[in-house]
């Protein structure tokens, strides 16, 4: 599997569109409107959810940058240092440098601010965005594809990925060890497949079993489906840092917190046992 696409389709002057925004942008929209129309199927005013949209977006993408700088950036060249000398570069969303684990904590407390000051449903909406969510996840991770991150160890399978050495981190730049040849697990991908299998999974059951599932079963299912892929994956991360002496770092411990806290929850609401307070 070959990259290099330009990561910029037209440039204006100042202007410029890029691959990675253009993608972002159109799975945001592509998401959203799949998760409008299932608050519509709720009984709910779509127009509350586009309304939301902005709410949950901003500071979304701010967690989701934020993460990124405090916390995965160590293991690569820009790292915490690095912002805090270049402040102006922390706004720098568009060269790639996000992690949707900020984004899910920041969004999260502004989809139920908004939804508390609008009196309305949470679970209903944060269904709608556990239902979309993963599509847009499958859409928007080939941005890294263009961007030539995210990226794992060498392999030799037939789909791994070049990455051009000024794209690497070490010690993959050493050419003697790992010539231009090398091709490296294409942790996009995995994903991408992952979140669209994740997509057509939660889709489906929520539509076979649309009549015995209760408000915020979908955002659980999803909380379970997408947390568990990211664990495994996360091993082969290159550009992570790990808690020394160990193969794991914080997506693994917020992954498993996610995955038995949602499943606990799932199990109690549909249990034998389960009681009508949850």
């Amino acid at each position: 599997m070959y990259p290099p696409v330009d990561p910029i389709i037209v440039e204006f002057g100042p202007i410029v569109l890029r691959w990675y925004g253009l993608l972002m942008v159109s799975a945001i929209l592509i998401g959203s409107t799949i998760a409008s129309r299932y608050v519509a199927r709720k009984g709910q005013d779509p127009d509350d959810f586009w309304d939301m949209l902005l709410w949950v977006m901003i500071p979304g993408f701010i967690g989701a940058r934020l993460y990124y700088v405090f916390i995965q950036s160590p293991r690569t060249d820009a790292g915490i240092g690095y912002y805090l000398s270049n402040p102006g570069e922390i706004l720098r969303v568009w060269g790639g440098g996000i992690h949707i684990f900020g984004a899910f904590i920041f969004g999260s407390i502004a989809l139920w601010v908004f939804t508390r000051l609008r009196q309305l449903p949470t679970l209903i909406f944060l269904d709608a965005i556990g239902l979309a969510t993963p599509l847009a996840q499958a859409i928007g991770r080939w941005g890294n594809f263009i961007n030539q991150e995210l990226y794992g160890p060498p392999t030799n399978a037939p789909f791994g990925l070049r990455i051009d050495p000024s794209h690497r981190i070490d010690p993959y730049r050493d050419l003697v060890l790992y010539p231009e040849s090398t091709r490296f697990h294409a942790l996009f991908l995995y994903e991408s497949v992952w979140n669209a299998i994740g997509f057509i999974l939660i889709f489906g059951l929520s539509r076979q079993f649309e009549k015995e599932l209760k408000s915020g079963d979908i955002i659980l299912m999803y909380l379970i489906w997408y947390p568990l892929g990211r664990f495994f994956i996360e091993f082969l991360r290159t550009d992570s840092w790990f808690f020394p002496g160990t193969p794991f770092n914080v997506v693994h411990i917020l992954s498993a917190i996610a995955i038995l806290l949602s499943a606990t929850i799932l199990y109690l609401r549909h249990g034998r046992k389960s009681r009508s307070v949850l």
